[in-house]
């Protein structure tokens, strides 16, 4: 893929930054929902917090989920970050699209039946919990940029030889 521009990039960057951050709101808002179902004694309030899950689900999971994939997949591959050059990149591509696809596949559906039903179980507990630490590890990651290159960025850095790196960053200010 041919590098991003700056102003695209930045532009694609505070895009998904903006998403990515409202995927974690969304999952904090399902599991205040989840938890308040779950342990209410009012069949009214679990009602009530069942439907407000099921908007969400029905309205947000699956946008928020799949633009924060696709934001974050351009810009690794239109930056010299990449995809698979460092380490922290690649589990962050995995853990994203490893919850994109639970969040779709397994937590809509649990929202569906548990709105039918009027009441939640444990499940729509757990899940929003794991979603969460998950989403924050993804964000610690993000910032921190640990555990440095993969095989294949040491490859390339070694290819790239007495030149320019691969994985250097740019004289010129780029953010």
């Amino acid at each position: 893929m041919k590098p991003l521009k700056r102003s695209a990039r930045r532009s694609l960057l505070v895009a998904h930054v903006s998403v990515s951050v409202s995927w974690l709101g969304l999952t904090i808002g399902l599991l205040t929902l989840g938890v308040t179902a779950f342990l209410t004694g009012d069949p009214a309030t679990a009602h009530a917090a069942t439907r407000a899950m099921k908007i969400f689900g029905d309205w947000l999971i699956v946008p928020v989920a799949l633009f924060s994939l696709l934001s974050g997949l351009v810009l690794a591959l239109g930056t010299p970050w990449g995809l698979a050059r460092h380490r922290w990149v690649w589990t962050k591509f995995w853990l994203t699209l490893i919850t994109a696809a639970l969040s779709i596949f397994s937590l809509r559906p649990g929202i569906n039946e548990a709105a039918m039903r009027g009441s939640v179980d444990i499940d729509l507990v757990v899940a929003p919990s794991v979603a969460t630490a998950t989403y924050l590890f993804i964000t610690a990651i993000s910032v921190l940029k640990p555990w440095g290159l993969t095989r294949r960025g040491q490859r390339l850095r070694t290819l790239a030889g007495a030149g320019k790196r691969v994985d250097e960053r740019s004289p010129r200010r780029t953010a």
